[in-house]
C-alpha cells in the first residue's frame, strides 16, 4: 500500500491535495475532492467526500474524520494515514462505512507554521459553537465553515484524531452509545466534539462525536476497534441531526409551500421585488392547491393603495422596484380587476430604449445580472399582457447587449465585476427562464437567448455541489453553499423541464438534488439557512466571500424559496 504520511509530510495545503488526490485515485468510484470552507489566507480547506455523504437514506454507515485543527503537521499525517488504512480495508470495509474527510481544518495554521492558532489570531480548535459572522470572521472563519458545513452533512458520528503519545477516547454526550466498546470518556466542553453532542446544532439535532488521540503505530489497532462496531450494528445509529433532515426532506412540496406562504408575502413595505416575489408565491400555491386557505383578501389590502394610484411607487425607481409588481398578472386572473394590469404596464412603461449597446433606463448601464430578472419579469409579462413588440423587443436587445456571459457558461455579476457570484448567476437563470417563458417562437432574439440559457444550465449543473447546492463564489472552491442560487438554479431548470427547454435524462436529477438541498434548509415556521444577505457589485472576491449569510428569516430567501417549490410541484404533476 502507497504511504504518503510517511515519506512525504505534508506542509502546504498543495501537498495536502496531493495526498487527496492519490486517495482519490485509489477508490474513485468512492472518493472525490471537495473543499469544506475558505480560510483568512483565501486557502480553501481541502475535503474528501464519499459519494454517499449527503444521500438521504444510505445504507452505509457514514464517517466524517477531522484532523489538523491544531496546525500541526503531525495531526494532518495521522488523518491521512487514517484514509490509508481505510483505503486498504478494500470493499469489506468500504461497503459498511461511506468515510469522508478534512485533513486539515486549519491549513493556514500549519502553512506559517502557527501552532494552534491559525495566523490571523483565531483559534480554530476552540469556541464550538461559533455565533453569528457566518462566514465573515477576521480570526476565526474556520470554524464557522466547519461547523456548518458538519451540521448540514450530519454524518452518523464525526472523528476528530490528535497526535499524542499514548491511546486517549473521548466522546460527547450524544455518543455515549460508543463508549464502552473503546474505554471513552465523556467531555463537555466548547471544542467541535463537545459542542457537537448536546442541544440543538444549527437548529438540527445532535451529532456524535469521538476524538481518539495516538501514536502512528497505535492507530491500525484503535481504528480496527472502532470499524469492528460498525461492522457488527449493534451499537451503530443514524445521528439525530441526519434524522432531522431525512423528515424535513419528506415533507410534501406543498406542505413546504404552505409553511414558506405562511412566513412570507404578508408585507409590501419596501416596494421591491423581495416583498413581491413572495406575494405571487403565494398567489401561485393557492391556484396551484386550491384547497388551501386563500390569500386573496389578505393581498388585495396589502396593494390597494398602488392598485388605486399607480404615481404611488413614486419617481426614479430602478429595477428591483420596478418587479416588485410580479404579482400583478397573477392577481388580475384571480379577481378580474384591471387596476393589477395597468399597475404591471405602468411599471414596464419607466423602461425606455437606451440606444444600440446600451441597456434600457431605468437599467444599471454597466448590465448587472440582477436585472435581468427584474427586466424579464417586468417586461416579459408585460408582452405577454398585451402584445405590444416594443415589450418584448427591449428585453430581447437588452439579453443580448449585456455581452456579460463568459466561455465557461457563466455570467460576471456585471461588466466591471469579473466575478462569479452565486446568485448573480442565479438572476441570469430565472432571466432567461423568464424571457423564455413570454417570448414567442419566432421573435428574432429567441434562438440567442435560449442558446445562453442551456449553456448557464450545463455550467450550474456541472457545478452543483453534492449536496444540491450551489456556492456563494461559483469557481472559489470552499465557498459557502448558499439558499438563494439554488432556488434560482432550480427554478430555472424546472422551468426548462416543464417547458421542454432541458432534456429530461440530463437535467431532472440535477432539480430533484437542488430541491433536496433547499428542503433541508427549510424548517417548520420557513426559517432558511445561509442565504446571502442583499448584495451590491463588489470590488474583490474577498468582498463576495464575506457577504452575510442569513440563518433565520429572509424575505428574498423566502419568496424565491415559494417559487421553487410550486414549480416543482408543477412539474412532478406534469402540468
Amino acid at each position: 500500500m502507497w504511504i504518503w504520511c510517511r515519506n512525504r509530510p505534508v506542509s502546504t495545503n498543495d501537498s495536502i491535495r496531493n495526498a487527496i488526490d492519490a486517495l482519490v485515485r485509489v477508490r474513485p468510484s468512492f472518493w472525490s475532492r471537495s473543499a469544506c470552507g475558505v480560510a483568512r489566507s483565501l486557502s480553501s480547506i481541502p475535503a474528501l467526500l464519499d459519494r454517499n455523504a449527503y444521500l438521504p437514506n444510505a445504507a452505509r454507515a457514514r464517517i466524517l474524520l477531522i484532523g489538523g485543527l491544531s496546525g500541526q503537521a503531525e495531526d494532518v499525517n495521522l488523518a491521512l494515514r487514517a484514509l490509508e488504512l481505510y483505503a486498504g480495508g478494500g470493499d469489506a470495509l468500504a461497503l459498511r462505512i461511506a468515510l469522508s474527510a478534512v485533513p486539515c481544518a486549519n491549513p493556514d495554521g500549519l502553512a506559517q507554521n502557527a501552532g494552534p492558532e491559525n495566523g490571523a489570531g483565531g483559534l480554530p480548535a476552540r469556541g464550538y459553537p461559533p455565533e453569528g459572522n457566518f462566514y465573515f470572521d477576521p480570526h476565526n472563519p474556520e470554524k464557522r465553515y466547519l461547523w456548518r458545513w458538519i451540521c448540514y452533512q450530519a454524518p452518523d458520528l464525526v472523528l476528530e484524531l490528535q497526535s499524542g503519545n499514548s491511546v486517549r477516547w473521548e466522546h460527547n454526550p450524544a455518543a455515549r452509545h460508543l463508549a464502552p466498546a473503546v474505554g471513552a470518556r465523556e467531555l463537555n466542553d466548547d471544542s467541535l466534539v463537545g459542542a457537537l453532542g448536546s442541544g440543538y446544532p444549527e437548529g438540527l439535532a445532535p451529532i456524535a462525536a469521538m476524538r481518539l488521540t495516538a501514536a502512528e503505530e497505535q492507530l491500525p489497532i484503535e481504528l480496527a476497534r472502532l470499524f469492528g462496531i460498525v461492522r457488527e450494528g449493534a451499537l451503530w445509529q443514524p445521528s439525530p441531526a441526519r434524522e432531522t433532515l431525512n423528515v424535513r426532506r419528506m415533507r410534501e412540496r406543498v406542505e413546504i409551500g404552505r409553511i414558506l406562504a405562511a412566513a412570507y408575502g404578508h408585507s409590501f413595505d419596501p416596494v421591491v421585488y423581495t416583498q413581491g416575489v413572495p406575494i405571487s408565491g403565494r398567489l401561485r400555491l393557492a391556484r396551484l392547491e386550491p384547497s388551501l386557505s386563500s390569500p386573496l383578501p389578505e393581498v388585495v389590502r396589502l396593494v390597494e393603495d398602488y392598485a388605486a394610484d399607480a404615481d404611488a411607487f413614486g419617481e426614479e425607481l430602478g429595477p428591483a422596484a420596478l418587479a416588485s409588481v410580479v404579482w400583478a398578472g397573477e392577481l388580475q386572473e384571480a379577481t378580474g380587476d384591471p387596476r393589477y394590469g395597468r399597475l404591471l404596464l405602468a411599471a414596464a412603461d419607466r423602461y425606455r430604449d437606451g440606444g444600440d449597446g446600451q441597456p434600457p433606463p431605468p437599467s444599471d448601464p454597466d448590465f448587472r445580472t440582477e436585472d435581468m430578472f427584474m427586466n424579464a419579469a417586468v417586461l416579459g409579462r408585460a408582452f405577454r399582457m398585451t402584445g405590444e413588440p416594443r415589450y418584448a423587443n427591449l428585453l430581447g436587445r437588452f439579453l443580448r447587449d449585456g455581452q456579460i456571459q463568459q466561455s465557461n457558461g457563466l455570467f460576471w455579476h456585471c461588466r466591471p465585476a469579473e466575478f462569479y457570484w452565486g446568485r448573480g448567476n442565479g438572476f441570469a437563470a430565472m432571466g432567461l427562464a423568464e424571457a423564455l417563458t413570454y417570448l414567442p417562437e419566432q421573435h428574432p432574439d429567441r434562438p440567442a437567448i435560449l442558446e445562453m440559457y442551456l449553456r448557464l444550465m450545463a455550467s450550474l449543473r456541472r457545478l452543483q455541489h453534492q449536496s444540491g447546492l450551489l456556492s456563494q463564489a461559483l469557481d472559489f472552491p470552499g465557498s459557502y453553499l448558499e439558499f438563494t442560487a439554488t432556488c434560482m438554479m432550480g427554478y430555472a431548470m424546472a422551468r426548462g423541464l416543464r417547458r421542454g427547454w432541458l432534456p429530461k435524462e440530463d437535467y431532472r436529477d440535477a432539480a430533484e438534488l437542488a430541491w433536496q438541498g433547499v428542503s433541508e434548509r427549510i424548517d417548520d415556521v420557513g426559517n432558511v439557512a445561509d442565504a446571502c444577505a442583499s448584495t451590491g457589485v463588489q470590488s474583490s472576491i474577498r468582498d463576495y466571500l464575506d457577504r452575510p449569510a442569513i440563518h433565520g428569516f429572509d424575505d428574498r430567501s423566502g419568496g424565491l424559496a415559494l417559487w421553487f417549490t410550486v414549480e416543482m410541484e408543477r412539474l412532478s404533476r406534469g402540468q
